[in-house]
This record gives C-alpha cells, sequence and structure tokens, in this order.
C-alpha cells in the first residue's frame, strides 16, 4: 500500500514539474501581482500546493549569513514566521563560520501559484536554500549579475546517487541541523542520497526525522514551516512518520520503482485555491 500511494505521488510531481501545469491562466494572474495586501497580521490559506497568504513580508535581499539569489524572480515574500526562520537561519551560519547562504525561491507577494518552477510554495511558508556556500567575505555580497548567473551545483556526481564530496561538506549537515532545530520547522525535502549520507554520518539521528527524502533536490534544500498559530486558515500536511527516516524504507527510494515511475495515467484535478483566495488576489 505505501509503494503505490509513493508511486502516486511520483506521478502528481512530475505532472506538477510540467510547463503546461504551471503557465496555467491562473498562474498569470497570480505572477502580476507586485506587492502583497497591507493586513496588519499574515495569514497562511489553504495548502502549500493550492493556496495564498495576506499579509506577506519581504525578506531583505541581504541579511547576516545568507544572500537571496535570483533577484528577477521576485519571489522573496513570505510569511513573517518564514523571514524570521531564515533570518535566524542565517546569523547562526554566520557565527559558526560555515558561509553565507544562498536563498532560491520563498512566494510571490501574495503566494498562489507559479509560473515556473514550483506547485508548492503558494502560503508563504517554503523556502528553498542551496547546498552551495558563499565563502566570500562576511562584508562582501554577490553582484547582481552573480546573482542571477551563478548556478546551484548538485551534491551528486553526475548520472549516479554517489554524494560528490568536492561539493559536499560538514557544513552542510551542520546547518541541516540548526534548520531542523528550529520548532516552527515541519520537514525539510533533500535528495534521496543526501538522507542516506546524513543518516550514515551523523552521531544524533533524532533531527533526522524532519528531513524527508524527495525526488530531485540534489543542489538544495526546501524547508516547510507548520501552519503558524492564529492561521486558522491554514492546513498543515500529515504528522510526520514514527523514527527518524533512516530504516529500510529508504532503500525503496533507490528502487527501480521509484527512479522510472509510470507515466501518469490521469492528470490531476485542476488547481482549485480556497475562496478565499480570490479576496487576497483582488485586493
Amino acid at each position: 500500500m505505501l509503494k503505490i500511494k509513493l508511486s502516486l505521488w511520483v506521478a502528481i510531481f512530475l505532472f506538477a514539474l510540467s510547463p503546461e501545469c504551471l503557465a496555467t491562466p491562473i498562474a498569470q494572474q497570480w505572477a502580476k501581482v507586485t506587492q502583497p495586501t497591507y493586513d496588519t497580521t499574515a495569514q497562511s490559506i489553504g495548502n502549500y500546493n493550492a493556496g495564498c497568504i495576506s499579509g506577506a513580508v519581504s525578506l531583505p535581499l541581504d541579511g547576516a549569513g545568507y544572500q537571496v539569489m535570483r533577484l528577477s524572480r521576485k519571489r522573496f515574500f513570505g510569511h513573517p514566521n518564514l523571514r524570521q526562520f531564515i533570518e535566524k537561519l542565517g546569523q547562526n551560519t554566520e557565527n559558526a563560520h560555515l558561509g553565507s547562504l544562498l536563498i532560491g525561491d520563498l512566494g510571490q507577494p501574495r503566494g498562489g501559484p507559479t509560473l515556473s518552477g514550483h506547485r508548492s510554495h503558494q502560503t508563504g511558508l517554503d523556502v528553498d536554500i542551496w547546498f552551495l556556500l558563499s565563502k566570500k567575505a562576511a562584508n562582501t555580497r554577490l553582484s547582481v549579475n552573480e546573482r542571477e548567473t551563478l548556478g546551484a551545483p548538485s551534491m551528486l556526481i553526475a548520472q549516479s546517487d554517489t554524494i560528490d564530496y568536492t561539493k559536499w561538506s560538514t557544513s552542510n549537515e551542520k546547518i541541516l541541523e540548526m534548520a531542523a532545530a528550529q520548532p516552527d520547522v515541519d520537514r525539510i525535502f533533500v535528495n534521496p542520497s543526501i538522507k542516506r549520507e546524513l543518516c550514515t554520518q551523523s552521531a544524533n539521528k533524532d533531527w533526522l526525522r524532519k528531513v524527508r527524502p524527495w525526488w530531485q533536490h540534489e543542489d538544495h534544500f526546501h524547508v516547510r514551516l507548520k501552519c503558524p498559530s492564529g492561521n486558522k486558515f491554514c492546513q498543515g500536511q500529515e504528522p510526520l512518520p514514527a523514527g527518524n527516516g533512516c530504516d529500510a524504507g529508504l532503500a525503496w527510494w533507490f528502487s527501480e520503482e521509484a527512479k522510472h515511475p509510470s507515466k501518469p495515467q490521469a492528470a490531476p484535478k485542476p488547481l482549485e485555491l480556497p475562496a478565499l483566495c480570490n479576496t487576497v488576489l483582488n485586493q
């Protein structure tokens, strides 16, 4: 039964990556919005894959221990809890002399579906963080051109499930542990090979419960926060399974079924946002 459910999620995931799914008229509407709503209290609405946010805040493009990448995408908005998480993780990274975090997408000014790149990141509670760490001096920032053109390298040797130790380091593991330690974090998605590496190397494996294997994610990790307190329209995910995920179930991710899933027989239903998101979009 577990394998059947996972195969279904594979099909949905692959469809969600397709341009046909993402570049919809509704996504075009949300992409045109350039400013958050001006609510005094932020509200994440709906679920991570079908929702929006009112009262979002922008993440400063530079901060202690972090820099925002791909500025032209204008996806540096999120719930205040997300901004606080990133700023705290950046400060902890700087304090530990691990380098500077390179921050990828958060969400759009009012969340909602994007034209490309994600099906999630809709409620202001998701952020992508590159595994690549900037080693420039703390007071030296990447140029605008570097932020647009610098690539996020894979942590795997090409066409394999093997960690590339010329790129991966203990700094990456320490940052993941610091991220997982923050109570607002619900789960962190990484490539299955990275999850396996963490299970092999980490002496304290309790924090690995939040680190979940997922397709791709070989060049960045995806942090997802819990629904914030008082956000009654926010829909969280199911609770994490028991254990740290380093058991025999991890082997499934390296099976032929996981690597080469059958194509979906039928497309998922069209995206339906909560009715309240119509109000958010048109404010």
